[in-house]
């Protein structure tokens, strides 16, 4: 086998609960995770050394380098079956970048599975989730796919079940937010504030929302700790939201550090009546409609 090519899903966060700053410097999370059917691919070619090419929206703003991460993710496999692989790396890229929705998480997790494949290494998947939670937090999750909650700092994680497809629309900002300063300005916030943080745990009612299928009561129950400090740094997205409101999503959250916003429809049909009338405010550079959840990493 010469090539592989992987399709990866983005991510929406129904959920993200952040609990006080670490001594390590990061933060205990519950992050409930929902994949959606808006995809990258990865391809991976047999060669001696290690690349990396990046096409599609914004590709751009990707590094071509050892700074992917998605060619450390290749690098980690490598180095963990202690052998010295190449890999020429293709990402084409449709999941926004730097825009909350894990794109280069999911990247990174694609290149795991076609290197697997293209090395013939057959780790099973606990090797790879093992692999993916040293490269970052939402890896383990973009390799697991569906619905699942994420403790941790997201990357213990226990998959949901969903009674139903959710139909969803998201509002593209131009430009991305780095996740460490809207962190960052989380603990800046609630510092400044003297805010008692309390430990995270993941919502029942959301839980429950999910397990029924009911897209009204889980609209009313998406949530996200980081969206006060994402605003902060964008004031630009309180409109958005507030636009996708007005035109009757069922809920609207900025999407874990932003800036893309995400939007809970009634259904299909609603999802493409607001994704146009969202497109006709002019309050994103692009809307796309999508659904959830899909199943993660899948050769094709």
């Amino acid at each position: 086998m010469n090539s592989v090519t992987v399709r990866v899903p983005a991510k929406v966060n129904l959920q993200l609960a952040v609990g006080p700053l670490r001594d390590d410097g990061f933060h205990d999370l519950v992050n409930v995770f929902h994949a959606v059917s808006i995809f990258d691919e990865v391809t991976a070619t047999a060669r001696t050394g290690m690349s990396v090419r990046v096409e599609g929206d914004s590709a751009d703003q990707v590094p071509e380098d050892d700074d992917n991460l998605a060619v450390q993710a290749a690098l980690a496999l490598a180095g963990h079956a202690g052998r010295s692989y190449g890999v020429s790396l293709v990402i084409r890229k449709s999941i926004p970048v730097a825009g909350g929705m894990a794109g280069g998480s999911a990247d990174a997790a694609a290149a795991l599975v076609a290197c697997n494949e293209l090395w013939g290494l057959g780790l099973p998947p606990d090797d790879l989730l093992e692999i993916a939670a040293d490269l970052g937090s939402d890896v383990p999750f973009a390799l697991l796919g569906g619905t699942a909650v994420g403790t941790g700092r997201g990357e213990r994680l226990t998959s949901l079940e969903v009674g139903g497809t959710l139909h969803w629309v998201f509002a593209l900002a131009d430009g991305g937010l780095s996740t460490a300063r809207v962190y960052a300005e989380c603990d800046r916030t609630r510092e400044a504030t003297g805010e008692q943080i309390a430990w995270p745990r993941a919502s029942d009612p959301l839980l429950a929302a999910l397990r029924e299928g009911d897209a009204k009561a889980l609209g009313a129950e998406l949530v996200n700790d980081l969206q006060p400090a994402a605003l902060a740094l964008r004031p630009s997205l309180a409109r958005t939201l507030e636009a996708g409101r007005e035109r009757g999503a069922l809920g609207a959250l900025v999407s874990g550090s932003g800036p893309t916003c995400a939007f809970l429809a009634e259904s299909e049909a609603h999802a493409e009546e607001l994704a146009l009338s969202l497109g006709a405010a002019g309050v994103a550079r692009d809307v796309i409609t999508a659904h959830g959840p899909v199943p993660g990493p899948t050769v094709v």
